[in-house]
């Protein structure tokens, strides 16, 4: 693996003085490639003997066919994922690489499996917090052939400008290229449908991309804030010097950097190895619904506490119905309307609440748990749970929680918890899949944000005090953005975390390097938006045609 060979010009960038490049531009041993090789082609087939055992455990293996468009499917999404690791994962090790504290093949091992612990313990919020700004339509229909075209349109899109982007040498985040491409998805589907349908969820739109604007401007002022504390507590010159060439820095720092980059790292993963997830997710319960639509792993021990939740939440449900009584379809359809059009406190809405929610019961108990619901209930099950969590999820959210009292809204979280519980889980080979294309990323794709981060941003070469000021910052931030669910930009964040500590340190930043982040911040929605539109109508024409 000639990794040198993967480096790209970048002529946008300003001239900075040179450090001893060689300790970076070695070649890489014939081993670390055997090794590369043997975790990429060993976690491929990880994933596909997890797949083939999980639809043998249920009763209903794939066929062939189907079996292989799911992996092509999973490929794309690892690849994803794996190009997130050009772009995002190698900030973490960007720093501990440039100071000297570890070589680099240790430095990315290191931050490696950080990155799984972070993945592995993620809670799936981030993930699902992207998934739901899809429409309604597409999600509970992403076995069909929108559903299969919104797929590959959104992998699709953010793989291809995300590898645009590096290969011309542009700073990107993966953030906002899936984000983009959801959007975009989004706004094509309600462009081409004729019945009212939903294009993207607004209200869930603002918060992520106010997630993804705030993050940085912070990133920027807690690390100015932070160099500029650390210089009055910690007046130690060593932590103020430029790395010397081939040296590491002394022992204290050390510890201090490599501290920081397993903080950034862990971080990293928690949030940013969410969002392929989902995506993937979708794919599973698209291809082999009977296996991934709900989550079997649950106890049969749950089943009383599903039962009993529900019929707590349908005490609020029928007081509130006004006496209407509907069919399950009239129920179903009266949901999806009132999802698409955000107005759910309603008599009517009430009514199909408690009717869905009484199917649910009634299905749960027939079959004992979610682990022995049949195949041929599982998809409409799954979109019933969904149902109704999310209209729950409407009516209680913060800002409009002046629909229900204390009481109620108590009841009601309770009951979308444990039907968000049955429906929105990721399995542990997912997180195992993922964590490993994100570090396999990080191993190709290192060497040019050590260079950017390193000697790109400020006029000065970056300081030891300066690296872990940034990635203490960027940490922080992240994990805070993790705990509220919301997706963030790790390039964006440590980026300007390290202009912050130039700012903070009097050194200035090279302004053609920041004004280039920010174009590439501000292209990157539109851009992905529009190419994952076509992608989507383009897929969509194609499966339609295939039948």
């Amino acid at each position: 693996m000639a990794t040198r060979t993967l480096d790209v010009a970048e002529p946008w960038l300003e001239p900075a003085s040179p450090p001893a490049r060689h300790l970076l531009d070695h070649r890489v041993h014939p081993a670390a490639t055997i090794g590369f090789f043997v975790v990429l082609f060993g976690g491929l087939a990880y994933a596909g003997i997890s797949v083939f055992l999980d639809t043998q455990q249920v009763g209903e293996p794939l066929a062939m066919g189907a079996f292989l468009f799911l992996g092509l499917a999973l490929l794309i999404a690892l690849g994803f994922e794996f190009v997130n690791g050009f772009h995002d994962t190698a900030n973490a090790v960007a720093t501990v690489i440039y100071t000297h504290s570890l070589k680099p093949i240790a430095a990315v091992v290191w931050s490696g499996v950080w990155n799984f612990i972070g993945v592995v313990v993620s809670t799936g919020a981030v993930a699902y917090s992207i998934i739901t700004l899809l429409p309604v339509d597409l999600i509970l229909g992403v076995g069909s052939a929108a559903g299969y075209a919104m797929i590959f349109a959104l992998l699709l899109a953010a793989v291809i400008w995300n590898l645009g982007t590096w290969f011309l040498g542009l700073p990107n985040s993966s953030s906002h290229a899936l984000i983009g491409s959801i959007l975009g998805v989004g706004l094509a589907n309600q462009m081409m449908s004729s019945g009212g349908t939903a294009g993207v969820d607004w209200g869930q739109a603002e918060k992520v991309l106010l997630a993804l604007l705030v993050s940085p401007v912070i990133g920027f002022v807690a690390a100015l804030l932070l160099i500029r504390v650390m210089k009055r507590a910690l007046p130690d010159p060593q932590l103020y010097r430029e790395p010397q060439a081939g040296k590491p820095p002394p022992l204290h720092i050390r510890i201090l950097l490599i501290f920081t980059c397993t903080a950034v790292s862990y971080a990293h993963g928690s949030n940013d190895g969410q969002k392929g997830m989902g995506l993937i997710m979708l794919i599973l319960i698209g291809v082999a619904p009977t296996a991934y639509a709900l989550n079997r792993t649950m106890p049969d021990s749950s089943t009383p506490a599903f039962v009993a939740a529900g019929q707590a939440a349908r005490s609020v449900f029928d007081e509130r119905a006004g006496g209407i009584l509907m069919t399950p379809d009239t129920a179903h359809e009266t949901l999806r309307q009132a999802l698409k059009t955000e107005s759910v406190d309603r008599a009517p809405v009430y009514a199909a609440l408690s009717a869905v929610s009484r199917d649910i019961d009634r299905d749960l108990q027939s079959y004992g748990s979610l682990r022995k619901v049949p195949a041929a209930q599982t998809p409409n099950l799954r979109n019933e749970m969904y149902l109704v969590a999310d209209t729950l999820h409407q009516l209680t959210k913060d800002e409009d929680a002046r629909r229900v009292d204390a009481g109620e809204k108590q009841r009601l979280d309770g009951y979308a918890e444990l039907l968000s519980k049955g429906t929105r889980f990721i399995p542990t080979w997912v997180k195992i899949a993922v964590a490993l294309a994100l570090g396999l990323g990080t191993m190709i794709g290192w060497r040019r944000i050590v260079m950017t981060v390193g000697e790109r941003i400020g006029k000065s070469h970056l300081t030891y005090g300066m690296g872990a000021a940034a990635e203490l910052v960027a940490a922080s931030t992240i994990l805070l953005a993790q705990v509220k669910g919301m997706p963030v930009s790790t390039t964006h964040i440590l980026s300007s975390g390290v202009a912050g500590t130039m700012v903070g340190s009097g050194e200035g930043v090279q302004r053609r390097t920041v004004r280039n982040i920010a174009l590439a911040w501000v292209l990157t929605l539109p851009a992905a938006m529009a190419l994952a539109g076509m992608l989507y109508v383009l897929l969509l024409g194609v499966v339609r045609l295939m039948g």
